[in-house]
């Protein structure tokens, strides 16, 4: 649960009353993203999940931590995505995961009761396609650290994988898992630092910025961390060359959510997460409305959030389905 008293919020309710939820929803919906960060902590109410899908043309749900905590679907999702199906409401998950293709994701979403097309799954190893697009990289030389699923996303963007063991174009780290971790990471390292010795500079990716994700039965290290790895060895050998980092792709960058802009013509969207620096963040930068779910499992003190990560509402959880 979030850290902070109903009365440091100025609410008599975690339920804020209907009209003022709209009539804040109005308010947020003309600011500019460059003044969303001034928002104070009286300024954020409690809204119901029943609200969301009156308010709102469409909704964005994270995965982890606000449908699934994996191996279970988070209580109430199920529910939530049923309604969605049955009222034909428009929704999209974006998810920072890039180690299963959407098929894959949609088939494992179904073991836990979640019914959930593909085409409305948004992951971050989808805009490697764009990325590579972007700087004239299909038919380069890949090293993917990651799942197949992860390779699969290289090579639907045009670049050709090759082992870890040999000389490449670009790094992608796909994944924390799906590769001999100590092996790969050893022969990779070895051979950048020996590309950069002679001043030959690879591309490097990482579509998953995320540090960590949760388990039901606590956390792991995510790709996020093992680009970071490579980063600070790159930074410490090569303390002139501040350049040697890794494109990200995934929340809270913009990618994603233009990716989203591409698949449906309204604004009037309410992303749904649990990490205010990457859900949150990542709506409010682009100016959409963000909404908190105190589901995830962690705890989060809004008052320590800087600016840009405090959302514009909290919602307890995604119960009350069919009811206002």
């Amino acid at each position: 649960m979030l850290q902070r008293s109903l009365e440091t919020l100025g609410l008599t309710s975690p339920r804020a009353p209907t009209n003022v939820i709209a009539g804040n929803a109005i308010a947020r919906a003309a600011l500019k993203p460059s003044t969303r960060g001034k928002r104070t902590l009286d300024q954020v109410p409690y809204i119901t999940f029943p609200q969301l899908l009156d308010q709102f043309d469409a909704i964005l749900f994270d995965s982890d931590g606000v449908l699934v905590r994996w191996p279970a679907a988070i209580p109430h999702a199920p529910e939530a995505i049923a309604e969605l199906n049955a009222l034909g409401k428009p929704y999209f998950v974006l998810t920072n995961d890039a180690s299963q293709v959407a098929e894959t994701r949609a088939a494992r979403y179904a073991q836990l009761g979640l019914a959930i097309d593909p085409d409305k799954i948004i992951s971050s190893g989808m805009l490697l396609k764009t990325w590579f697009e972007d700087h004239g990289l299909q038919g380069s030389r890949c090293v993917v650290l990651g799942t197949e699923d992860s390779a699969k996303y290289v090579r639907d963007a045009g670049g050709t994988v090759v082992p870890f063991h040999e000389d490449f174009d670009v790094l992608v780290v796909g994944d924390q898992d799906g590769f001999p971790f100590l092996d790969a990471t050893r022969s990779v390292l070895t051979t950048l630092f020996r590309k950069l010795d002679r001043n030959d500079t690879p591309r490097m990716v990482v579509p998953n910025p995320d540090l960590f994700y949760p388990e039901q039965d606590g956390f792991g290290f995510a790709s996020g961390s093992v680009a970071g790895m490579f980063e600070s060895a790159l930074a410490l050998r090569y303390p002139h060359r501040p350049d040697l980092t890794f494109a990200r792709l995934g929340k809270p960058h913009p990618a994603m959510f233009e990716e989203i802009f591409r698949r449906t013509p309204t604004r009037n969207l309410a992303m749904i997460g649990d990490t205010p620096s990457t859900d949150i963040r990542g709506a409010n930068n682009v100016g959409i409305t963000s909404v908190l779910v105190e589901t995830g499992g962690g705890s989060v003190d809004l008052g320590s959030l800087p600016e840009g990560d405090v959302p514009d509402y909290v919602l307890e959880s995604l119960e009350d389905i069919g009811s206002g």
